[in-house]
């Protein structure tokens, strides 16, 4: 059930949600003063037309993007950590559920960095929608039988960033593991950072799946449904990150420090 209010409660903060806001709005001005609804109205078709443009969408994820640095030129991490991001329920081409395609760019980065570095990989995502097979299961049997990745470790109990943190600890603690390379989406790093750091682990950002540009053309402004998606993305981290933040702080301050 949280899971279920605080995915609603982001999708009323992401650029579709923010449209409905001002129509109903503007509905509602309507209702008492036809003439001024327009306003809200044409304001809400500015708000479509800029958030769906890729051009826009970019340069939001770019503000969300750390500068890249090769995490393989430092050795010091104990394990790579890669993160869920989804399932794909009832695959039929697979007969079974797999991990969602966003999922295999961060499998496949964690399997390049294993191959670079020889270090565990260790899966974290749970199943916060109830389903019987946990995200990490899917991702181990990913990385072991498309990436050739032997050793896999998996944390099966989180339903979002902030518990994949406290759950990894749970488990890496305790076999002494503190420096980890965290893989996730170069726009989701900021907040997962912060969620590990919090967690009490020294991490070393791997991202992957940078906002990256052949070229500027003509369509970059047009209206465009991945774009709306990318500005989506950029909306839900923003929160996120406040959110994480506020929380990381009042844990300190509840642990005195």
């Amino acid at each position: 059930m949280e899971w279920l209010i605080t995915r609603t409660i982001a999708a009323m903060l992401e650029p579709l949600g923010i449209v409905i806001i001002i129509l109903v709005i503007a509905t509602a001005v309507a209702w008492w003063r036809p003439l001024a609804a327009w306003r809200p109205v044409v304001l809400a078709l500015i708000v479509l037309y800029i958030l769906s443009t890729q051009y826009v969408a970019d340069h939001l994820l770019w503000w969300l993007e750390p500068a890249y640095r090769d995490p393989a030129a430092d050795k010091s991490g104990q394990t790579i950590v890669v993160l869920g991001g989804g399932t794909y329920f009832s695959a039929p081409e697979y007969g079974a559920d797999t991990v969602r395609a966003p999922v295999l760019a961060r499998l496949r980065y964690a399997a390049h960095l294993h191959r670079a570095l020889g270090k565990p990989v260790f899966a974290s995502g749970g199943a916060p929608e109830g389903n019987p097979v946990p995200e990490a299961q899917l991702m181990r049997h990913v990385l072991q039988q498309d990436f050739r990745v032997a050793e896999v470790w998996t944390e099966e109990a989180s339903r979002n960033t902030f518990e994949n943190a406290l759950r990894s600890g749970e488990i890496l603690k305790p076999a002494g593991i503190q420096k980890i390379y965290l893989v996730t989406h170069a726009w989701h790093m900021r907040r997962a950072r912060i969620a590990f750091e919090h967690a009490g682990f020294t991490v070393i950002p791997a991202p992957t799946g940078f906002a990256t540009q052949y070229k500027l053309t003509v369509l970059d402004f047009l209206p465009d449904a991945r774009a709306l998606q990318d500005s989506g993305v950029f909306f839900r981290e923003g929160v996120g990150i406040g959110w994480y933040y506020l929380r990381s702080l009042v844990g300190r301050w509840r642990r005195g420090g």
